[in-house]
């Protein structure tokens, strides 16, 4: 009878889901997970105000890990870049003004980058904070494509980190990429691939019992490439941002997010799946597609 206790605390060891980082994890997903949705709902200012700030957020966390200085003069030019790039998208700004005031913060940054390797990063932290602070946004503002654009990226990649997670967890097997992340599998990929796949068809069949967008009349047998690709990208910018921590020797890109790490952390597959939508979004807008 003296080994049962071990026995059991030996189990709820071996559980991947019992503990308190997971805990943690699952309360301030849901958390986030409902401000991001109630805003998507709600549109207009304050879900772009959102999307800023985490930009910010995300490549300030970018800047520290990566030892890029000055850090807080870095920081406060990319904002402020941030911040007009962000307005001019509110007010339907010509082509040339954004050009203008990108043109303004990289050539900012330029100046007060210390040298050629913090230059090159500052920059690349701008381009990736752009990315973020306008995709959802833009997608969200168009007529054509409206609350479907960011609810079709949410659903794949949130549903690809989430059972890409847990079917990982629970199956193991195969890692994926070691040398980058130990702990990622192919069963967990499949899971979240799988997943991300259904998700995004699933925001497409809603979207057309609700209308609001055109995009919904769209093929599902398209949707379903677009939707895989799109977790496969999700999966690529984790895997990425793993090899960029473990370059700069860190575990998490912050502490803002309890359980998640930083806000790069969260947004390092979005941000990669938003990359592919931004670029659609600029195609649809020069009348391309």
């Amino acid at each position: 009878m003296t080994g049962l206790p071990n026995e059991a605390a030996s189990g709820a060891r071996r559980n991947p889901f019992a503990g308190r980082e997971f805990q943690l994890r699952l309360v301030s997903g849901v958390v986030l997970a409902a401000l991001v949705v109630s805003a998507l709902v709600i549109g207009g200012g304050l879900f772009a105000l959102i999307w800023l700030a985490a930009a910010v957020v995300g490549t300030a966390e970018w800047i520290g890990m990566s030892r890029t200085g000055p850090r807080r003069l870095l920081v406060a030019v990319i904002a402020v870049t941030l911040g007009g790039l962000a307005l001019c998208l509110r007010e339907g700004a010509s082509p040339l003004v954004f050009v203008a005031v990108a043109a303004a913060g990289i050539t900012g940054l330029l100046i007060v980058a210390r040298d050629g390797a913090a230059r090159g990063r500052a920059v690349a932290g701008l381009a990736g904070g752009a990315v973020v602070a306008l995709v959802p946004p833009g997608l969200r503002d168009d007529p054509a494509i409206g609350i479907l654009g960011p609810a079709w990226m949410f659903a794949v990649v949130w549903s690809t980190d989430v059972v890409a997670y847990i079917t990982g967890r629970t199956f193991g097997g195969p890692k994926l990429m070691p040398a980058v992340s130990p702990k990622k599998t192919w069963s967990g990929a499949l899971g979240g691939l799988t997943a991300g796949t259904a998700a995004g068809i699933g925001a497409v069949i809603i979207a057309r019992d609700h209308g609001g967008s055109a995009l919904a009349a769209t093929s599902l047998l398209l949707v379903g490439l677009v939707s895989a690709a799109a977790s496969v990208f999700s999966q690529a910018g984790d895997l990425a941002e793993s090899a960029l921590k473990r370059h700069w020797g860190v575990k998490d890109s912050g502490r803002s997010i309890p359980g998640h790490g930083g806000v790069m952390d969260r947004l390092d597959g979005f941000a990669a799946v938003a990359l592919l939508a931004g670029l659609y979004l600029l195609a649809h807008r020069m009348g391309a597609v």
